[in-house]
């Protein structure tokens, strides 16, 4: 267990990040996204919200050059459950479950992305809340050390504790290339009170590189949505 302003403030570039978990009163599901940037291209990113949907959208469309690897919708919701990813794999998943389809069948069609020579991770998230009991799982699939294979890992968490939540992200640090997350999703400790928990995880971020997040808590009792955007460009 780690406290998580203090893990993210040691790390100047942990890439993008998906984290879920429990608030500690245990009423509440709670998700993270968010997205860091070294390149103009990267940086050139707000969040939006639209029919509950959250995308990625260029801050100034004039700077836009490759828009397949940044323009992406990181948040949906179908049904009782909200997908969380760094890329198109939303719609992956989403388009799968409404075929009846699950989340890791979804993502063995996928890959890491093709960005050589850093290879960004594919990293996914999906919540899910039936009769007020939350479950959650995060995947990451990354370029193996042999050819271009693809790791595919899966984690689920079945019986979530309270006040607990884990964290996977792109990358280990900065580097030239940049290293590949290593290992399982980071535990971390949830507070009770969410805007002073997304507040610290927007300070914890490094100035420099941090471009975006979302933070959003969901009742595990009658499905009320607390929703927080923070944009680097205002």
């Amino acid at each position: 267990m780690v406290n998580l302003n203090e893990y993210l403030s040691s790390n100047s570039y942990p890439g993008r990040g998906v984290a879920i978990g429990k608030s500690a009163d245990g009423e509440n599901a709670v998700l993270v996204y968010f997205i860091m940037g070294r390149s103009v291209n990267s940086r050139n990113r707000i969040f939006v919200e639209s029919d509950g949907v959250i995308k990625t959208k260029a801050f100034d469309e004039s700077k836009l050059t490759d828009p397949s690897l940044i323009i992406y919708a990181p948040v949906r919701v179908y049904n009782n459950n909200t997908i969380v990813t760094n890329g198109d794999q939303t719609d992956t998943v989403y388009n799968a479950l409404s075929s009846g389809l699950t989340f890791e069948e979804a993502l063995r069609t996928r890959r890491y992305e093709p960005d050589e020579p850093n290879f960004t991770p594919r990293i996914s998230g999906i919540a899910s809340i039936n009769e007020g009991k939350l479950t959650y799982k995060l995947s990451i699939l990354k370029k193996t050390a042999v050819s271009d294979g693809c790791g595919r890992f899966f984690f689920e968490y079945s019986e979530p504790a309270n006040g607990v939540g884990h964290i996977i992200h792109t990358y280990k640090t900065d580097g030239e290339p940049i290293p590949s997350f290593e290992g399982e999703p980071v535990a971390f400790y949830i507070n009770d009170n969410f805007d002073d928990f997304a507040d610290s995880i927007w300070n914890a971020l490094n100035t420099d590189n941090k471009v975006s997040l979302f933070v959003r808590s969901i009742s595990l009792k009658n499905a009320t949505i607390k929703t927080k955007i923070y944009n680097k460009h205002n």
